[in-house]
């Protein structure tokens, strides 16, 4: 074995093998303290910093795929929020016990992300207008990405610009192949999350 002197701050000679194995114990100690972070806030020993307001789920239009959204973005530290204009509708969701709202006022837009769940309602193309004029941190819709979505259309007729328009994510969430409103939640929300934490959302780490 090479021996190559080194030197450390008092003066004294080691070996340059002592030195990268110093720098090794160092490095492997700072990924067992990740690693221990993250299995104890995964154990329920921890938590992570933050509260629920810094981080706002927007379920527009009360659907199946909303209450699972909402009630998932909840579990995950959401601020979960069913913008429903209808007041009848409302209604119907209301005993689910979600925060319930007729617009997207009073949302801070700088934590939101907005999630239209219904691509047929009249009211499609203001709510994604004030969404966009609010500038929230994310807003898509979910549709069939082969063909262009009515929110197309129906936000042109509105006057916004094309550039504005293209900002809304569609689809939405990450592919898992999910077709039932309890799948396309989990989808929804992975692909949140992926998004907020710069991650591709994939096999890849």
């Amino acid at each position: 074995m090479a021996y190559l002197p080194g030197r450390q701050p008092g003066g004294k000679l080691i070996a340059m093998t002592d030195r990268h194995e110093h720098h090794g114990r160092e490095n492997h100690g700072r990924e067992n303290h990740v690693h221990d972070a993250s299995c104890a806030v995964a154990h329920g020993t921890a938590s992570l910093s933050g509260s629920a307001t810094d981080k706002v789920l927007a379920a527009v239009f009360a659907s199946p795929v909303a209450s699972y959204l909402l009630r998932y973005g909840a579990d995950a530290g959401y601020r979960a929020v069913l913008v429903e204009p209808d007041p009848e509708r409302s209604k119907s969701v209301a005993a689910d016990g979600f925060e319930l709202a007729d617009s997207l006022d009073g949302i801070d837009p700088g934590s939101a992300d907005v999630v239209v769940t219904d691509h047929h309602r009249p009211e499609l193309g203001v709510l994604l207008r004030d969404a966009l004029a609010a500038q929230v941190r994310w807003v898509g819709i979910m549709g069939n990405p082969r063909h262009e979505g009515p929110h197309v259309a129906a936000l042109t007729e509105l006057g916004v610009p094309a550039s504005e328009i293209t900002k809304v994510h569609r689809p939405i969430g990450v592919n898992i192949g999910s077709r039932t409103p309890a799948e396309i939640a989990i989808a929804t929300m992975a692909g949140l999350i992926a998004d907020r934490n710069g991650k591709p959302g994939g096999f890849t780490f």
